[in-house]
């Protein structure tokens, strides 16, 4: 009897490790890190590409490959169902900028599942267009159809930052106060969920990320601080869902950010991925940009 419990937990510790992990991409480094990571480990990607967002070279990772517009909701589903997905992940960013735009629906198409399940937030008005409302709503409705959000740290642990100095010198004493004033800054407006990013000077806000997106929100920054040396913070929300969303920087963010002038990055430890450390280290020592990864904790004892 007990090696026959044993034999059914191990053939479905089995299926499940054989199940393919859905992943829907969009813009940005961090699907082609999560399905890299993912293949390294043996397991099975399908891919789904945003249109206008993901890197077609994505398709090359995955072992099947689609495409969808922003509103392609009920074909994505249709896909996973067709590849056997019960489990999958979001990864990348979607220019939400684009659903402002006229005409949009257009080229992204919206289908039907998409329309009821977005009436209530863009046609009705019962809910609102909040990131993280939107984006429960996505989860809510590929759960009905039995496929669930996982976070992508679950699979690839690795990618979070560890709380510490990453590169570059120590904050001198004026960036330290900048770092503890723009945390403070930074976590009210995510738990507004306006943004997670803030670049400040003299403990000065000199600019905050919305909807245009981090890079935006970086060159704004250096526009209207031409003299440089600011600081760029950026935490997870305090209510932060490790589903989607999760703060992510790279490389690309170094040179965006040493572009605009910016002097150190401040990052948020153990919530933040931090996408080919090793590179990124490299980038950060090369653009003489300092970089730390610390914890709430950390701030309120060096504040005290």
């Amino acid at each position: 009897m007990f090696a026959h419990i044993c034999s059914e937990q191990d053939s479905a510790a089995t299926t499940v490790a054989d199940a393919p992990i859905g992943l829907i991409a969009g813009w940005g480094e961090l699907p082609f890190a999560l399905a890299r990571a993912l293949r390294k480990q043996g397991r099975r990607v399908v891919g789904i590409g945003v249109r206008d967002h993901a890197d077609p070279r994505l398709a090359e990772l995955c072992d099947e490959f689609d495409w969808i517009g922003i509103g392609g909701v009920g074909r994505a589903i249709r896909c996973f169902h067709r590849w056997g997905v019960t489990q999958a992940m979001m990864a990348g960013k979607i220019h939400k900028v684009l659903l402002f735009q006229p005409r949009w629906w257009l080229r992204h198409r919206p289908d039907w599942k998409t329309i009821c399940a977005f009436s209530p937030h863009f046609l009705t008005g019962a809910r609102d267009g909040r990131d993280d409302s939107l984006l429960h709503t996505v989860v809510e409705t590929f759960a009905r159809d039995g496929i669930s959000f996982e976070p992508p740290t679950k699979f690839v642990p690795e990618l979070l930052v560890k709380p510490g100095s990453i590169a570059g010198k120590r904050l001198s004493g004026r960036l330290q106060r900048d770092a503890t004033f723009g945390w403070e800054l930074a976590r009210q407006m995510g738990g507004l969920d306006v943004g997670q990013t803030v670049c400040v000077k003299n403990q000065a806000v000199i600019a905050v990320e919305a909807i245009e997106g981090t890079d935006a929100c970086i060159r704004r920054a250096g526009e209207l601080c031409k003299s440089g040396g600011f600081t760029m913070v950026k935490v997870a929300k305090p209510q932060q869902d490790m589903r989607f969303d999760v703060p992510t920087v790279g490389a690309k963010t170094l040179r965006s950010l040493a572009d605009a002038g910016g002097r150190a990055l401040v990052i948020e430890a153990d919530r933040t991925i931090l996408l080919d450390q090793e590179q990124f280290r490299r980038e950060a020592e090369r653009l003489k940009v300092s970089v730390v990864a610390l914890q709430e904790s950390s701030l309120v004892e060096a504040a005290a």
